[in-house]
């Protein structure tokens, strides 16, 4: 499919406007900002400020302003910033004429002082609604942005909060002003902290010289922008001081970068070297890509070819990719799906749908679109998955749900990032269509949708299986999808074999596509049992990466629906540096306490039903029934958390009275979803009890286990041997931290394990003395349990509860065998691992066989 990228800048599938109709006003969708039905790649170019006249006015002089935007436009811009001063209606008439979008500015950030000493201040607000009325509807207008750059030392003085509130204020009287308007706020990293999640778009000035940490930052920005576009504001050099021929270079990469990492557009300071502030002219820099007298720079020019080429060059060799569309009885929503393919801008694409089994229309909606259709009996998701990959033609096989549908630039954006590194999976977000009914607005708000995990910016541990793609030869290398996974859990499954083999996984935060979410409450519920029984299965496959209540322990950052929330006063530490002086301040967050995650847990909702029988034996010994308030107070907290969620989840496009309801929707799916999660995880038989895999039993106490060995070999190696030997066994195990003093913990169950701490020794002539010590361990809080309980039904036998005494005795005796057995299962474990590993290479060596390593994979390196 050609390009249909205009010189204005917007681009997409949709037909332009009919001659003479009015230009539709912009709006945000998703990552980026449409208008006319198109996606609209801001090109800006910033405007002012200027020398104001008698009356105080700035922009008075028409002639000069249409001869500039007269060139503005032919330059390739479509988009002026006025930065410091709410313009006149004249200019924005101006704008109109050319082609022009203005973006303008409230001004807010100059009256923020007042919020420290509020003698005199102005009424704030007021100005700002004047402001919006004064231009609001125009069809030249972009966005308002609520001011600029408030400085990181009064921001570091009043406080973050207070800011983001008078923000939010301003916020809400622009929207009462012009609903239909886009807002946003112009930062700059001396106060990246600032958590602004009420915004439609976040705005960043930018002035980083070096295209790695440009490319860098945006990265991290983009994850702060979440789901919303992000704007470069301002970018740029000085010619000044680093020559014409210089800024003109830099500004080329900076635009290029920018645009090709996905950002809905930028703008570059300034138009003119002329320019005042503070009552007075500034001429100690150069920042204008025309001189004062508005001779051009080789900038301009510059600036004119990256424009041009954005978002990405047209000399590209893209590569071919193969999209498959995996179905199953999806007639509602896939002809949408094609649709929208249809409309993606990509050279070099096939489309390849597989109708596994279905009993509707799927296969005759498909057959109207020009796609391979691939028909076969029901055999799962991660099969026809494989029947696409297999048949695909492509050097890249990008999967996409079937009630999912993509960004015109959903392939280019996902292309380009395989061309510029060495990801062997590429994946990108997954964002609710507006169109959607309410409650599926509130379950993408729930817990428990396709996430993304990231281990850095751009690197992920996850992507979800809506929006990923793979290099064919790396699917090919992994053998496929584990058709075990059925419905769900085949692409966590790939992911980890995709990094097991060494590779990596990248995330693009532009290859957008929109996925509808479960349109009612009981279809959430079937979702949830469904991804619970498939965490059972994974937890099979790869029990080293669930812990021992049986959640998997991602090594990254989870990534819900993109939405910041705020972040509470204890939760996060702002970077400010020395004095307020650090050029990049950040709010880094801590990770949530075990007390504070519980509630988020099924097995929460298991220990307050403990609670609950513990209550019910106070009808035997009247002092347990302190228990029942305390199992009440628990509840009541875990609803009060799942209420809090719902409050923080924000609904801006919706009526007030529907917003309400939505937060309570949003509430209820999360108390409920992790029963529904536990529902699931039972039926496959994975609960917090059936963690042990061992078969060994000895008596739980401290052994140790020396072995002559004749065959050097580096201690590491040793080691691993006896962790593979294990896991042959399917008994999972753990390594040691860097400040652990055991290397291994063979995992019993929930209530016991065994730790293993290695020593080697050096005899000369290659042999060695391997010394190993395995003790038992029990979690503290099992120990405390069991002393608790044990307590407890002492106490009642001493008051001549002897009913009550005799059910708290049975349940310390359970309790106390379990951690026995558990624990001497580990051992047992252990100790039969460290007599066979030894002598497994050697044994191999001798016969010439070559060195296997055993299913479940473990296969990190030695080194970690």
């Amino acid at each position: 499919m050609a390009t249909t990228t205009s010189p204005g800048g917007i681009r997409g599938g949709a037909p332009p406007p009919a001659p003479g109709a009015p230009p539709s006003r912009p709006a945000v969708r998703g990552k980026f900002i449409v208008a006319d039905g198109r996606t609209l790649l801001v090109k800006g170019v910033s405007y002012g400020a200027f020398a104001p006249d008698a009356d105080g006015a700035e922009y008075r002089a028409h002639h000069t302003i249409e001869r500039d935007f007269a060139a503005m436009a032919a330059a390739g811009f479509n988009t002026v910033r006025i930065p410091h001063t709410t313009p006149p209606v004249t200019l924005l008439d101006a704008a109109a004429r050319h082609g022009l979008r203005v973006m303008v500015g409230l001004s807010a950030e100059q009256y923020v002082g007042y919020l420290a000493d509020p003698r005199g201040a102005p009424d704030v607000e007021r100005m700002v609604r004047e402001r919006v009325r004064s231009v609001a509807g125009h069809p030249a207008l972009l966005c308002y942005a609520l001011g600029n750059e408030i400085p990181a030392q009064l921001a570091r003085w009043l406080g973050r909060r207070r800011i983001e509130r008078h923000l939010e204020v301003l916020y809400r009287a622009v929207k009462e002003e012009d609903p239909a308007g886009i807002v946003t706020y112009v930062n700059y990293p001396t106060t990246e902290y600032l958590q602004l999640p009420f915004l439609d778009a976040v705005s960043f000035n930018v002035y980083l010289e070096s295209r790695e940490r440009l490319t860098a930052y945006i990265a991290r920005l983009q994850n702060i922008a979440g789901d919303r576009p992000l704007l470069m504001s301002e970018l740029g050099l000085d010619a000044m001081r680093n020559g014409e021929w210089r800024q003109a270079e830099v500004l080329d990469w900076q635009l290029r970068t920018v645009f090709a990492a996905g950002c809905a557009g930028a703008v570059v300071f300034s138009w003119t070297d002329e320019w005042h502030r503070a009552g007075a002219p500034v001429d100690d820099w150069a920042f204008g890509l025309t001189r004062a007298d508005r001779s051009p720079k080789p900038a301009l020019a510059a600036v004119s070819r990256a424009l041009d080429a954005v978002p990405f060059p047209h000399d590209v060799d893209w590569p071919t990719v193969s999209v498959v569309v995996c179905s199953y009885n999806g007639a509602r929503t896939i002809r949408q799906t094609l649709e929208a393919l249809e409309r993606v801008d990509y050279p070099h694409r096939e489309v390849i749908v597989v109708d596994d089994g279905s009993t509707d229309a799927t296969a005759a909606i498909a057959g109207e679109f020009g796609v391979r259709l691939v028909s076969q009996a029901n055999a799962g998701l991660s099969a026809a998955r494989n029947t696409g990959w297999q048949a695909a033609t492509g050097e890249i096989v990008a999967y996409l749900d079937d009630d999912a549908y993509p960004d015109p630039d959903w392939l280019r954006h996902l292309a380009w990032s395989f061309l510029t590194s060495a990801y062997a999976a590429i994946g990108g977000p997954n964002i609710t269509p507006h169109e959607d009914p309410p409650v599926s607005h509130a379950v993408g708000h729930a817990p428990g949708g396709p996430i993304h995990v990231l281990v850095s910016d751009t690197e992920a541990e996850h992507i979800p299986g809506c929006n990923m793609a793979f290099r064919r030869s790396a699917l090919a290398a992994i053998g496929g999808f584990d058709p075990t996974f059925r419905v769900a859990g085949d692409d966590v499954d790939a992911c980890w074999r995709i990094q097991a083999a060494g590779w990596r996984i990248g995330f693009s935060p532009a290859a957008v596509v929109w996925h509808h979410r479960r349109p009612s409450v009981r279809a959430y519920w079937r979702q949830q049992r469904g991804y619970g029984r498939a965490e059972a299965l994974l937890e099979r496959k790869w029990p080293e990466k669930y812990n021992v209540l049986g959640h998997v322990s991602w090594g990254g950052s989870v990534y819900g629906n993109a939405v910041l929330r705020r972040i509470g006063r204890r939760a996060g530490r702002i970077y400010h540096g020395v004095w307020g002086a650090a050029p990049f301040q950040s709010l880094y967050q801590r990770a949530p306490g075990a007390l504070a995650a519980a509630p988020l847990m099924p097995e929460w909702y298991l220990a307050i039903a403990l609670l609950a029988v513990l209550g019910t034996v106070g009808i035997a010994w009247t002092p347990l029934l302190l228990a029942l308030p305390v199992a009440a107070a628990a509840l009541v907290a875990t609803l009060a958390g799942a209420a809090a969620r719902g409050l923080r989840t924000r609904f801006e496009a919706r009526p007030p009275g529907e917003r309400l309801r939505l937060r309570a929707i949003t509430a209820m799916l999360t108390a409920a979803q992790p029963l529904a999660r536990m529902s699931g995880r039972f039926d496959y038989g994975l609960a917090p009890w059936s963690r042990g895999r061992t078969s060994g039993r000895l008596v739980p106490r401290p052994r140790g286990v020396r072995r002559w060995c004749e065959d050097w070999r580096d201690p590491a190696t040793r080691i691993h041997d006896v962790e593979r030997a294990l896991a042959a066994r399917e008994v999972v195990v753990e390594r040691g931290g860097a400040f652990d003093r055991w290397d291994l913990r063979v995992r019993g169950g929930l209530f016991g394990s065994a730790r293993v701490r290695f020593a080697v020794e050096d005899h000369g002539g290659g042999a060695q003395l391997v010394r190993a010590r395995v003790v038992p361990s029990w979690p503290v809080w099992a120990a405390a349990l069991l002393a608790l309980v044990a307590v407890l039904a002492g106490l009642a036998l001493a008051d001549g509860a002897a009913v009550a005494a005799a059910i708290l005795g049975l349940a310390a005796a359970g309790l106390a065998g379990l951690m026995l057995r558990e624990s001497g299962g580990a051992l047992g474990e252990a100790v039969r691992a460290l007599g066979g590993a030894e002598e497994a290479p050697a044994a191999r060596e001798r016969a010439g066989e070559p060195e296997v390593v055993p299913d479940p994979l473990v296969r990190r390196p030695v080194d970690g």
